[in-house]
């Protein structure tokens, strides 16, 4: 089962060092029967694409309460046995929980099948988002505006081998 991790470049760089993301638990993105659900789609590439987004969002938060962390979004994709990552199903429809899974464990960074990260050009746009994901958490139409501004940038893959440079 392929999910999505989100992290930050701190984060990404303690997981390179120490060869794993975690310790556990982990929050992750799969696609989940709650996530077709809302997604709407039989696409499982579309799907996959959905989930990837759900920990983008995910790694925007990190990046909230880490103001040192450089303002571009993290998600790693790992492939996990089936049955390792576990949905919520009292927790599967919240809104803000569509697609999440769990992971008890830390999962070896040779897991991973691919790391996605922001573009240099989207460093300003995070940066607001980040900025502005307290204000909107809040109701603040304005601020909600600036972090949807985050959506626009389509994550770039790297492979894993590529750790060290992004990091």
């Amino acid at each position: 089962m392929r999910v999505y991790v989100p992290q930050s470049l701190p984060g990404l760089a303690a997981a390179y060092k120490a060869g794993e993301l975690g310790p556990g638990p982990l929050t992750a993105y799969a696609v989940t029967p709650a996530l077709r659900e809302w997604y709407l789609s039989d696409d499982i590439e579309e799907l996959e694409y959905a989930a990837l987004s759900r920990a983008a969002n995910a790694s925007l938060r990190l990046l909230a309460v880490d103001p040192a962390a450089r303002r571009v979004r993290v998600v790693v994709a790992v492939d996990v046995p089936d049955g390792v990552a576990q949905s919520d199903p009292d927790r599967g429809m919240d809104p803000g929980a569509i697609g999440e899974v769990r992971i008890e464990g830390a999962v070896p960074l040779a897991r991973a099948a691919a790391v996605h990260v922001d573009g240099d050009d989207a460093t300003a746009d995070i940066s607001a988002a980040a900025d502005a994901l307290g204000a909107a958490d809040q109701g603040d139409d304005d601020a909600q505006f600036v972090v949807d501004g985050a959506e626009d940038h389509e994550l770039l893959w790297f492979a894993t081998q590529e750790i060290p440079n992004i990091i």
